[in-house]
């Protein structure tokens, strides 16, 4: 049986090769020898994307909203609503930071347990939106402690800056073995 041995470039001489390439590359797009049809030059202006090309939305670029509610046997659903603000596409991938905080920014109950779903990317035009469902056992049902926050704190995945949504969907459950909260992974749209 023969062998054969496959050598690959290390990283020096592929930056090395790439190096030797890249004048000849130039010298031959900058020349100009009258005979062919120029194409006219347009000029991309710079954008607020970060230059290690990473797309994804910054809590400044987003507005949050809790949407209607829509409630079913027993739940209280409630989208929670990021939107893009800004002036690019940028992403959001898997599920949103959420808190219930009174007056004082006390954070209330425990933090929400999230769905096992598959994890998404959802691309965001400027003013395009996407929702994480945030459901719980209505507390009138369940019996659970309850109480009814000022604010619901949303933060945007991987970001840590947060966005405060003023809390008018009455009490939440925030204590007792019925008091879970529930969040599912972004999709795109507003949840209506």
């Amino acid at each position: 049986m023969a062998t054969f041995r496959t050598t690959r470039p290390g990283p020096r001489a592929t930056l090395l090769a790439g190096a030797l390439a890249l004048p000849v590359l130039l010298g031959a797009c900058g020349s100009d020898s009258g005979g062919g049809a120029s194409v006219p030059s347009t000029t991309t202006p710079p954008t607020a994307v970060p230059s290690t090309g990473d797309t994804r939305c910054r809590t400044s670029e987003l507005r949050a909203s809790v949407g209607r509610p829509d409630p079913g046997a027993g739940q209280k659903n409630f989208p929670v609503v990021l939107t893009n603000d800004s002036a690019r596409i940028c992403t959001l991938r898997g599920y949103p930071g959420v808190a219930f905080v009174d007056a004082a920014g006390t954070q209330l109950g425990h933090a929400p347990k999230r769905s096992d779903a598959e994890l998404t990317t959802v691309h965001l035009a400027p003013g395009d939106s996407a929702w994480a469902g945030l459901s719980f056992a209505n507390p009138e049902l369940s019996e659970a402690e309850t109480a009814t926050p000022a604010e619901l704190l949303v933060t945007p995945p991987d970001e840590r800056d947060q966005l405060k949504v003023t809390w008018e969907r009455g009490e939440v459950p925030v204590g007792g073995n019925k008091s879970s909260v529930f969040l599912s992974v972004f999709g795109p749209g507003t949840g209506a």
